[in-house]
């Protein structure tokens, strides 16, 4: 047998062996989940952007987008969408289509409810009780909701919000919904703990390189929200950069090595589900959506540490900015095509090889 042929076997003997493992990190039981959001409308992209998908510039109303959206996350090694929403007419409609494409795709939705308005004033507790009824009539039952037995609400905000409102709200509805605060310390949590069903931090301008006591606040929040039996989501974001939007921190992407780290930290937090910040967060720049500045590294680090497969993502010129007009500047199924191609080669290796072995 010649030396190419016994380095060939030997490569695919170490693939073949490396393959349960990376099937086990796919099948982690702690879910990823990430921030998604719905607000998007073509005009949406004029207004303090440095980044744009390499979907184009689209509307949160496409399904098709939605749809692309969903099977990169899953590729990725994401279990589901943490949607940001409150009950008006247009979020509405675009959840009940995300909902639909969710469902076919067999794709897990949490809510977060926008607890503060465009301004970040609190919005009247009574309104967001009624919003919370509305979801539970119209939109509880979807089975993508179906993740802990009662459908996931992180309530956005609550830092604002005294304990009697809080009370005012989760009273009576805990019954039918898993009910998370969004404290950012150990020490805010412990004044809502008995009200809430645990919590969710939504750190994304973090920086690991200069936050020393960074693991240690996460640690204490995870301690604090177990102590009364709560769900505890952790935080991990690829990057930050608000400039545009009135921010001053920038927090470096490090071709992948801040998600890397982040999402580290977070896992070792003991956390029920990890939130990845953020699917498509373009103002913050904490998206995780293949884009033209980034490609789609943050998928492939996280298709890494999952043990998953980043999917193919569509070549674009990365000096157009993107179409506007509502439509999608890059045909969906060309982020499918590298899987197509995959499958297709992996059944004609089969069928090659059982071919071979019959006598």
């Amino acid at each position: 047998m010649s030396r190419r042929v016994l380095l060939a076997l030997a490569v695919v003997g170490t693939l073949l062996a490396a393959a349960p493992a990376a099937r086990a990190a796919a099948r982690s039981p702690i879910p990823v989940l990430a921030y998604y959001y719905i607000w998007f409308n073509p005009s949406s992209w004029d207004r303090a952007k440095r980044d744009y998908p390499l979907l184009g510039r689209y509307s949160s109303d496409e399904q098709r987008v939605m749809r692309t959206h969903i099977r990169w996350a899953k590729a990725a090694g994401i279990q589901g969408f943490l949607v940001s929403w409150k009950d008006t007419p247009v979020l509405d409609r675009r959840l009940a289509k995300l909902i639909a494409v969710a469902d076919a795709e067999h794709f897990k939705l949490g809510i977060v409810y926008q607890g503060l308005d465009f301004f970040r004033r609190p919005r009247k507790a009574g309104e967001i009780a009624a919003d919370l009824d509305f979801f539970t009539r119209r939109f509880a039952h979807a089975r993508p909701f179906h993740i802990y037995g009662k459908p996931l609400i992180i309530w956005s905000g609550t830092w604002e919000y005294t304990p009697a409102q809080v009370a005012s709200v989760t009273r009576g509805r805990r019954d039918r919904l898993l009910l998370l605060a969004s404290e950012r310390s150990a020490h805010d949590y412990a004044r809502l703990a008995h009200l809430v069903d645990g919590d969710a931090y939504y750190w994304s301008s973090v920086n690991p390189s200069t936050y020393p006591r960074y693991p240690q606040k996460l640690d204490e929040l995870s301690t604090a929200v177990h102590a009364r039996h709560g769900l505890w989501i952790a935080p991990a974001a690829p990057g930050f950069d608000a400039r545009m939007i009135g921010g001053r921190k920038e927090v470096l992407r490090r071709n992948g090595a801040t998600l890397r780290h982040e999402f580290d930290v977070a896992s070792k937090s003991s956390p029920d589900a990890l939130g990845l910040i953020s699917w498509n967060e373009f103002s913050e720049n904490s998206h995780v959506e293949p884009s033209r500045r980034y490609g789609r590294r943050a998928l492939q680090v996280l298709a890494d540490i999952r043990g998953a497969r980043a999917p193919a993502a569509p070549e674009v010129d990365s000096s157009d900015p993107g179409p506007a007009g509502g439509t999608s500047g890059v045909p969906v199924a060309a982020g499918l095509g590298g899987f197509v191609a995959l499958g297709l080669a992996l059944i004609a290796w089969r069928s090659r090889r059982r071919l071979e072995r019959q006598p």
